[in-house]
């Protein structure tokens, strides 16, 4: 579905490693699958013959990935093209991971000119950029966006981007144009009795939490060409692409889960007040405000941190223990991090 998928993805994917090999073995040695490697990025490409035998089989599953003028299966050597299709197939790995549905044929046609017939998303689905563009028409304005895709969940809309490892390009503009279509499409036509504008969201992934650190402090660049918090959503969640941002994606999904999280830190805490002119989810017995930043919502770390250096007060962050160095590193001493044990949480929440 990515059309080439990065050999150093290998392990993610949900077998031991000894089937994992024996399998690619198997493949290379029947004519399916060969390794290609250039410019030091090596991946795992179909065959012709692969395709044929998807197509035949699977045509409902496979046909807008492998056929056609689709990135996906007219392959190309650049190197800035095959990054691209890296960081799709990682995008689609995180997904899956967590229990996204990904293929066409397990999804409504949300996004297709024909055939959707106005139901709603009550799962975890997610649309790949090309799903997106799917619409036609309407799609021509966003082809300059570096979306990776949309993942949609019953209780909102999320605007995928996979930064991989260092700041991503990014051109205010067209992601603004992005939102403005799934606002149009999503919001105020086909799923209109489901989802609000409110509700549109930004999620980028990352593949170290160090990522996240390069994001709160970015300004830009140079030449304001980078990635950087600059309003376009009011939430923008940061997760990595291994086994805790999967986790964690899932709790994302699961408001459920969310709210029983949720009620296990506000144990010993007061409500949050709501007349403050600041983030906060509750509140210390001496009236602290503490802020939930386990989702790592970075413009909603960014405002808390903010107001409590403009008001010259102290303020405690709740986090997972792997994300707290970061977090650390950025709110500094005004800030007292209380940290979730990982294993632990997903122990309890993810049995």
């Amino acid at each position: 579905m990515s059309g080439e998928f990065p050999t150093s993805q290998l392990n993610r994917l949900p077998a031991s490693p000894y089937y994992l090999e024996a399998v690619v073995t198997a493949l290379k040695k029947a004519g399916l699958l060969r390794t290609y490697y250039r410019d030091r990025l090596r991946g795992y490409r179909l065959g012709a013959k692969a395709k044929l035998v998807l197509l035949d089989g699977w045509p409902e599953r496979f046909t807008f990935c492998l056929t056609g003028d689709a990135e996906t299966n007219r392959l190309k050597s650049e190197a800035n093209r095959r990054f691209r299709l890296h960081r799709l197939a990682e995008t689609y790995i995180t997904m899956g991971n967590a229990g996204v549905l990904l293929y066409p044929d397990e999804k409504p046609k949300v996004f297709a000119q024909t055939g959707f017939g106005g139901e709603a998303v009550t799962y975890p689905v997610f649309y790949s950029s090309r799903e997106v563009k799917e619409l036609g028409a309407d799609a021509t304005q966003i082809r300059s966006s570096r979306f990776a895709g949309v993942l949609l969940v019953p209780t909102g809309i999320f605007v995928t981007y996979n930064s991989g490892g260092a700041l991503m390009k990014w051109r205010y503009k067209s992601e603004l144009r992005v939102k403005t279509l799934l606002w149009n499409i999503l919001c105020q036509q086909r799923l209109a009795q489901q989802y609000r504008v409110e509700q549109v969201h930004g999620l980028v992934l990352g593949d170290s939490m160090d990522l996240a650190y390069q994001i709160l402090t970015s300004t830009g660049g140079a030449k304001h060409d980078y990635f950087m918090l600059d309003g376009s959503y009011d939430h923008f969640y940061f997760l990595t692409n291994d086994h805790q941002g999967e986790v964690i994606l899932a709790l994302l999904c699961d408001p459920v889960k969310t709210a029983e999280l949720d009620r296990i830190l506000s144990q010993g805490l007061s409500a949050g007040n709501p007349g403050r002119a600041m983030e906060q989810d509750a509140a210390e017995p001496d009236g602290t405000p503490v802020l939930f930043g386990y989702f790592c919502d970075l413009p909603r770390i960014v405002r808390f941190n903010t107001a409590l250096e403009l008001m010259e007060r102290p303020g405690t962050l709740i986090c997972f223990d792997f994300q707290a160095d970061v977090l650390r590193r950025y709110c500094g001493d005004r800030v007292c991090l209380q940290t979730i044990d990982f294993t632990k949480f997903e122990g309890r929440l993810f049995p």
